[in-house]
């Protein structure tokens, strides 16, 4: 009586198909992952641009002037540290406005390079 050997495995044809089933699952999940990822950093962006202009309102109630730097919040405790800007990565590349009648840091712009989702310049922001 012959056995018969059975040989376990996969075809060519079948791992094709599986590979084939998994680049199209990857080209339609990838441009939305990398459009949230975007989407998180302008959030960022912007809850960063409210605190530390909230904290710089806070700073003129208290003292009746604005700070000659954003450090000086840091320092006086308004905020634990100087945002990092998500875009660029780097808590040094903010824009100082400031007061041209009162002097010191009267509001914080982004110094990102590019243009947000809604179309507008981060620099505007």
């Amino acid at each position: 009586m012959g056995r018969r050997l059975l040989k376990t495995g996969f075809t060519l044809i079948e791992l094709l198909v599986v590979m084939a089933v998994i680049a199209l699952l990857l080209s339609i999940a990838t441009p939305r992952y990398f459009s949230s990822v975007e989407k998180s950093r302008e959030a960022v962006l912007r809850e960063n641009l409210f605190l530390m202009r909230e904290a710089l309102d806070k700073y003129y109630g208290d003292n009746g002037t604005y700070p000659e730097s954003l450090d000086t919040l840091v320092s006086r405790r308004y905020l634990r540290n100087v945002p990092r800007d998500p875009v660029t990565g780097e808590s040094t590349t903010w824009i100082i406005v400031n007061d041209p009648t009162k002097g010191g840091v009267f509001d914080v712009k982004s110094g990102a390079p590019g243009m947000g989702r809604d179309g507008s310049e981060y620099k505007d922001w």
